[in-house]
């Protein structure tokens, strides 16, 4: 599927990490390659948590080969361990994109919810069934983290455009106006 872009979407947690890899042709539709869940134990010392995460994460990109990875931009939260868990998963989904050269973006809860519903305050039930219906699936991703992995993918790679080296001619007029409030916001 050469004409296809290949994303990796991570949903960062320190107990559970949401990690879904999809191709996403020109046109837009997608097809699953991959969906699951890595577990770290609440026993663990977390050196040892992040070790287990980190070990989840390089097992998908060595099998999946993805050309970009998307993960879910951490926000701020009432409960502050729940926070750092997920502020220290994104971390390592980060460095090991890097370490394997692999471009990575980041995307806030609302955005990929407004990419994948058309609302930004969706629920989960609304993100995995849109998942469902764009994937072609016969039953809803399960859980939770699994399926906000895939949407990140598919956010990642309909904001990016029709496809990864496409030039702005080829983009939405929505999708240049956010390209060029990115690159304005980014100076």
């Amino acid at each position: 599927m050469a004409s296809a872009l290949r994303v990796l979407g991570i949903d960062p947690g320190l107990t559970r990490c949401g990690v879904g890899v999809v191709d996403v042709r020109r046109d837009r539709s997608a097809s699953l390659v991959h969906v699951g869940v890595v577990r770290s134990g609440v026993d663990l010392p977390i050196e040892q948590r992040l070790a287990v995460i980190a070990a989840g994460i390089r097992d998908v990109i060595s099998t999946h080969a993805p050309d970009v990875v998307a993960v879910e931009r951490v926000f701020a939260q009432h409960n502050r361990s729940t926070v750092m868990g997920t502020a220290q998963a994104s971390g390592i989904a980060l460095m090991l994109a890097g370490e394997h050269g692999l471009p990575a973006a980041t995307h806030t809860p609302s955005e990929v919810k407004a990419a994948i519903t058309g609302y930004g305050s969706a629920d989960k039930l609304q993100v995995q069934t849109m998942v469902a219906r764009v994937l072609r699936l016969d039953a809803l991703p399960q859980p939770a983290d699994a399926a906000d992995a895939l949407a990140l993918a598919l956010c990642h790679a309909w904001r990016r455009g029709p496809s990864a080296g496409a030039g702005t001619e080829a983009l939405t007029p929505a999708q240049r106006a956010w390209a060029d409030a990115e690159r304005v916001a980014r100076r």
